[in-house]
């Protein structure tokens, strides 16, 4: 049961992924585009700001095998839409981060889904001890 609850939204997104880069894909096969529309195109595609992602909350814990399996399924379906973003030439920076991060996100939740109760629980410890590291870090900030 749980594991049909994790195929339609993922069924979901990966459909949402490939109409969204079919357009870009039969524009980039109708020629050349204008001088105007490829100015636009300066850099490779943005990269995630450094302080928008968590910690890898999920270091040191041990996988079953079929974990493991699940898992990298994940991770090959976020990392192509993380690409089909990065390359969409419609797309102006702030929404390719701001895509990106939505991905991250999604690949985060996808992934605690995947884990035991144990794994679960020490993961909402590490969350919880980073988060009051952090507000104790901006309580002193302040006084500074």
């Amino acid at each position: 049961m749980n594991k049909n609850r994790f195929r339609k939204p993922l069924a979901v997104a990966t459909g949402f992924i490939f109409l969204c880069a079919a357009p870009g894909l039969t524009r980039a096969q109708s020629g050349p585009r204008g001088p105007a529309q490829t100015a636009n195109v300066a850099s490779s595609g943005p990269q995630p700001k450094k302080n928008s992602l968590p910690p890898d909350d999920f270091a040191g814990l041990t996988y079953s095998d079929a974990q493991k399996a699940e898992i990298d399924k994940i991770h090959q379906v976020t990392k192509a839409g993380k690409d089909a973003v990065v390359k969409d030439e419609r797309l102006n920076a702030d929404q390719k981060d701001a895509m990106l991060q939505g991905y991250s996100r999604i690949e985060y939740g996808q992934v605690y889904k995947v884990l035991t109760q144990e794994q679960q629980i020490q993961v909402r410890q590490r969350v919880q001890a980073r988060r009051e590291a952090e507000q104790a870090a901006q309580k002193q900030s302040p006084q500074r």
